[in-house]
Order: structure tokens, then sequence, then C-alpha cells
């Protein structure tokens, strides 16, 4: 079976609400032979998971607030414990370069959610995922302030479309 794995950082009720319906979405009864796999990015720090975490999906979700312009500290974490381990690699200025390991063009997707502005947190999370070589899988999700009927369906739609490429 192949496996979705979805790594959230969800503090607050508006987080937790796009999450659940990302997963729902990704869980529908029609979409066969993916596990959905949701983990909190802070299972990093817990020593709860690790790099093998990662290999061991076909794809990858993320969600997670906008803090200061930039993605939360605890997906954050996660890359930075995992980057070099799975093939990223850095040029020699110190800035990501594109790899060619093994997990190259495995899809992902993204939903930050931002009372003000989500466009440093959307940049941050793509120039990392851009230097793994792993491809958007779908649109990504940037919800603003409140969320709406709109955000949630949105989000559904984003889990099952990354479910359905993964299916065998």
């Amino acid at each position: 079976m192949t496996q979705l794995l979805v790594i959230h950082h969800a503090p607050t009720y508006s987080v937790q609400q796009l999450l659940d319906a990302a997963v729902r979405g990704a869980n529908h009864p029609d979409i066969q032979g993916v596990e959905v796999t949701s983990m909190p990015a802070l299972a990093w720090a817990r020593g709860e998971a690790d790099e093998t975490t990662i290999q061991q999906a076909a794809g990858y979700l993320f969600i997670t607030p906008a803090n200061f312009g930039y993605m939360s500290g605890a997906l954050k974490h996660v890359f930075d414990s995992i980057f070099l381990k799975i093939g990223g690699s850095l040029n020699e200025t110190g800035g990501a370069s594109t790899g060619s390991g093994t997990m190259r063009r495995r899809p992902y997707g993204l939903i930050v959610h931002g009372r003000y502005d989500t466009t440093g947190a959307v940049r941050s999370v793509e120039g990392i995922v851009g230097a793994l070589g792993w491809q958007l899988g779908g649109e990504i999700l940037e919800s603003m302030g409140d969320v709406t009927e709109e955000h949630l369906a949105d989000a559904e739609d984003l889990g099952a479309t990354l479910a359905i490429q993964l299916m065998v």
C-alpha cells in the first residue's frame, strides 16, 4: 500500500479544521490502495519520527500556520532534521540546491493559514521541497482570516487530489 504522509502543525482551531478536511478528502471511500498517515510536526522534535518516516511515504501534505511571515517552527524543524538525510543538498553559499536523489518527483501539497499574510510561509516551504525535487501535486491552499466553507472544501479536494495521484 502506498502512503500519503500528512505533516501538520495545527495549534489553532482554524488550522485543525483545515487538517481534518484534508484528511477526510484523502480518505475518501473511492480512493483505494492509499494509506493516509497524519503526523504532527512536533513528532520529529520528540524523537517519534525521523527521515525514515519521510522516506517511507510516496507523497506529502504539509499543513502549517503562517508565523511571522514563515512556516511554523515545528514544520521548519522537520525540514531541518531530514533535509540532508533524504538527499537534499547545499550549494557553495549554503543555500539549497536541487539534488538528484531517489525521492525526486514525489508529489506534495501545502495548506497555509494566516491572519494577515501567507506569502513568506508558502515561499519558505516551496524553496525546501523544490530543492528536494518534489513536485506540486495540487493547488496550494492559502487560507486567510476565518476559515470558510470554501477553504474547507478546497482542503478536502487537495487531500483527495494527492491521494488519487498515489493510487496504485
